[in-house]
């Protein structure tokens, strides 16, 4: 007999077109996924074993018999081993969320062992196929068992969709029931035009119908919910612009619902944001309805009225009020709401992103208001943070941070004994940017870290050319943020600053206010004891504000305590501040401590401190912060 194997190769070529574009989707490696590249690697050796096995049967004088015999086997183990491959595929899909798919495939696989005995035996009984010497093919009597082993895994695949439709998407359904289908159809064409090989091509067009409809859909599908996920909104509002038509997008954040998968569970937490998702889909009919992030839905409204986007809102926020309830666990979930309009608030798909956060950040921030709109002016505001960033980040790449100076005058000697280092950006695109602007921003970006270990550094120079000059020179202060104290190795980059630079440790004072000591506590004493063990000193920034206690600076290494410039200021005119003033500065110095006073810009103020026996005096009544250059000349003739 000769074999037209045409369709087969035609398949393989198709097969490896799959196969290279499902490689690029990066799928994550669930049951189900590998159970597809399981499909893929079946229906390849289905296929490729089927054309080889044929052309060694059509031309037997160029192959070894043995041979022969083997491929052909294979090709028979591959065969059947399809169908229970994409049954096996079909059950993931259907039982993945139930954890018990592993035991029905095992169980389900017996029919299929079982027929691979048969197979491996045939050698011997010769009840499948038979090639004798002259290498001529033929079949045996139990050769239906390889395509009753194929139906029987399509009809299984059937079965399986159907009876568990309730628990199945319907368009899933629909595509789980088609392509075993299809593949049964195909098969059935094969037997009754034996001379043309399709069972390959079986397999082939199933395995591009799961492909296209189920595993590919993952690139634009979010796995949980089943919505559609970030990319897939980004290439709407892409087209949305294109066509400049008018649209509002609602986001709806969730607060703090890590605290929900901490009291519930990771896997009620999953069903919590799935009824949420339900819930959603609901209210935005017929509109689009996205997974914008791991807790965050978006609504996009096309030419939507006023009121029908305010009537939206309503039924968001009322409720989001309300409990969500998971069998007998119940709660309730707050969330924040973001809105942004097009073409009002942005014109381009980045600043409507950007605007977006922006309008979500505002409205967890707010106290009055869990909904927030970004305008034209919030808008602006949001792209000069964006420069900013951009700034911040281009000088840290240069390190081109200017460090600034203000001298710290002893009030015993009257000298200039120290400074405290001060971060400026004198120039930029956005002209003079300030601390109170760029170091929020700083913070929130995670840029604040780098930022201080490269103050460090300079600071570090700064005190070498100092002290070359005045030994005496007690050297600089550094302020560090709260952010420090989240870096597992702050205290190794720390000493491996100052060591390198070979930077006496001692001249080194670093600043952390009362906050940072109150949230992180254990932290900032176990690293206060590391440094005083190497001589670099603490100093506890604007105490008078925020946390002030005592307990804290008892509990924690401290050589300085600088008092709030509030303080100074409001014992100018309140007695009983002025008293306050005078006692904390003789606790401290029971407790062994230096007490520094910043703000001081009028002798009055000069003449309080003194009075009350204040170490350090710092402000501008003696100097501004002043460049490096500046404040070197300053010290020098202090």
């Amino acid at each position: 007999m000769h074999w037209n194997i045409a369709a087969e190769c035609i398949s393989l070529v198709y097969l490896f077109i799959i196969w290279f574009y499902s490689r690029k989707s990066n799928l994550v490696p669930s049951l189900k996924n590998r159970l597809f590249y399981f499909c893929f690697l079946a229906t390849f050796c289905a296929i490729g074993f089927n054309i080889l096995s044929t052309v060694m049967l059509t031309y037997p004088n160029y192959s070894v018999n043995f041979l022969t015999w083997l491929v052909t086997t294979i090709y028979f183990i591959a065969t059947p081993l399809m169908g229970m491959a994409y049954f096996f595929y079909t059950i993931a899909t259907v039982f993945e969320s139930q954890g018990n798919a592993l035991r029905i495939m095992k169980w389900s696989s017996i029919p299929g062992v079982l027929y691979l005995f048969v197979v491996l035996i045939n050698p011997f009984c010769k009840k499948l196929f038979l090639i004798n010497a002259a290498g001529n093919y033929s079949q045996g009597p139990l050769i239906m068992t390889t395509y009753l082993i194929f139906y029987i895994y399509c009809l299984a695949a059937i079965c399986v969709a159907f009876v568990r439709r309730a628990q199945v998407d319907p368009v899933i359904r629909k595509i789980l029931t088609a392509f075993p289908v299809i593949a049964v159809l195909v098969i059935i064409v094969q037997q009754l035009y034996p001379e043309v090989i399709l069972s390959g091509s079986a397999a082939t067009c199933a395995l591009l119908i799961i492909y296209l409809y189920l595993q590919n859909k993952q690139n634009s599908t979010d796995y949980l919910t089943g919505l559609p996920n970030r990319q897939e909104m980004l290439k709407m509002l892409e087209l949305q612009t294109k066509k400049s038509r008018n649209f509002t997008i609602i986001v709806l954040s969730l607060r703090k619902f890590r605290r929900i998968n901490d009291t519930y569970g990771q896997h009620t937490g999953d069903r919590f944001l799935r009824e949420i998702g339900k819930f959603l889909e609901k209210t935005a009919k017929p509109r689009g309805l996205y997974r914008y992030g791991g807790d965050e839905f978006a609504l996009i409204f096309r030419d939507a009225s006023e009121d029908s986007i305010r009537g939206t809102v309503a039924t968001l926020k009322k409720r989001m009020q309300e409990s969500w309830t998971i069998d007998e666990n119940s709660c309730l979930i707050p969330a924040v709401i973001g809105i942004v309009r097009y073409p009002e608030s942005a014109e381009t798909v980045e600043d409507l992103i950007n605007g977006i956060e922006y309008a979500v950040v505002q409205a967890k921030k707010s106290k009055n208001t869990n909904v927030y709109y970004c305008g034209q002016e919030m808008l602006d505001a949001v792209r000069r943070r964006t420069e900013i960033v951009r700034i911040l980040e281009k000088n840290l790449e240069e390190n081109s941070f200017s460090l600034f100076y203000q001298p710290i005058i002893s009030n015993h000697t009257g000298k200039y004994v120290a400074a405290e280092s001060l971060l400026r950006i004198p120039d930029s695109p956005l002209g003079p940017l300030y601390p109170n602007e760029f170091i929020p921003i700083a913070e929130d970006t995670g840029n604040i870290v780098e930022m201080t270990y490269q103050v460090l550094e300079k600071a570090c120079l700064f005190i070498n050319r100092v002290t070359e000059k005045v030994p005496e020179f007690e050297g600089v202060h550094v302020n560090f943020s709260g952010h420090m104290f989240s870096q597992m190795d702050l205290a190794d980059r720390v000493e491996e600053i100052i060591a390198r630079n070979k930077t006496p440790f001692p001249k080194i004072k670093i600043e952390i206010t009362e906050s940072i000591l109150a949230e992180n506590t254990k932290i900032v004493e176990e690293f206060a004891d590391r440094m005083q063990r190497r001589g670099v000193l603490l100093e506890l920034d604007d105490f008078g504000t925020g946390y002030s206690n005592f307990v804290s600076v008892m509990t924690t290494p401290l050589d300085t305590v600088k008092l709030d410039k509030s303080l100074i200021w409001a014992s100018m005119d309140n007695r009983q501040s002025a008293m306050m003033v005078k006692s904390m500065t003789g606790i401290f110095h029971e407790m062994g401590l230096q007490v520094l006073a910043e703000g001081v810009e009028t002798e009055a103020q000069e003449r309080f401190v003194c009075q009350c026996g204040i170490d350090l005096i710092q402000g501008f009544l003696f100097a501004k912060p002043m460049p490096e250059e500046d404040a070197l000349a300053w010290i020098l003739e202090g």
